[in-house]
């Protein structure tokens, strides 16, 4: 069975109307996680504990849907860098 990862990151936006960040070292990555619903729990938390800020924003990567084992790999990915 593939594994179905999730990222959860934020932070805080230039305009509460964009998804463009004000400072992209400032970005949180809450974390990888296993499943959507894990991934979601993570970020409902997050989103709930920066609610007072309306330029935070916190977003779900599906990381799964990055990646097609199907597809022959990149040449950067064959030469392992």
């Amino acid at each position: 069975m593939t594994q179905r990862l999730h990222l959860v990151f934020g932070g805080e936006l230039t305009d509460p109307t964009k998804t463009q960040f004000k400072d992209t070292d400032d970005i949180h990555v809450v974390g990888i996680f296993p499943d959507y619903a894990t991934a979601y729990n993570a970020w409902k938390a997050e989103a709930q504990r920066t609610v007072d800020n309306a330029h935070m924003r916190y977003f779900i990567a599906h990381l799964h849907r990055l990646r097609d084992e199907e597809a022959p790999a990149s040449p950067t990915e064959e030469l392992g860098v």
